[in-house]
């Protein structure tokens, strides 16, 4: 079964860390461009990141560059999201996307595969 399934939400205080995980099983993570996005009830959705299959260039949306990271292991067949100084408006539910192609993940939202997603909530 081809899936991509994220974890590591949940509820944390204004300023806090976590780091989301995003599991890929039937098939090889590293051939695919990998893509973090969120969506908040009454919001659009909202690019964070991604990280490319070729090179690993990473991109990052300007709301979250320098609080957030992006890597992968491959071994894992699994690319992290580390939140770092979380705000109450980082609250959403946060899910991955892989795509074959990088540019077009991230400028249009071009995905093969897709989570279900997972909530984070932050309080002030």
């Amino acid at each position: 079964q081809v899936q991509l399934v994220e974890s590591g939400g949940g509820l944390v205080q204004s300023g806090g860390s976590l780091r989301l995980s995003c599991t890929a099983s039937g098939f090889t993570l590293d051939r695919y461009a990998i893509g973090w996005f969120r969506q908040a009830p009454g919001k659009e959705r909202e690019r964070l990141s991604c990280i490319a299959n070729v090179d690993d260039t990473k991109y990052y949306a300007d709301s979250v560059q320098v609080r957030f990271i992006i890597s992968r292991d491959n071994a894992k067949n699994t690319v992290y999201l580390q939140m770092n100084n979380l705000k109450p408006e980082d609250t959403a539910v946060y899910f991955c996307a892989a795509s074959r192609w990088f540019l077009k993940l991230w400028q249009t939202f071009h995905t093969d595969y897709r989570g279900q997603g997972t909530q984070v909530t932050v309080s002030s």
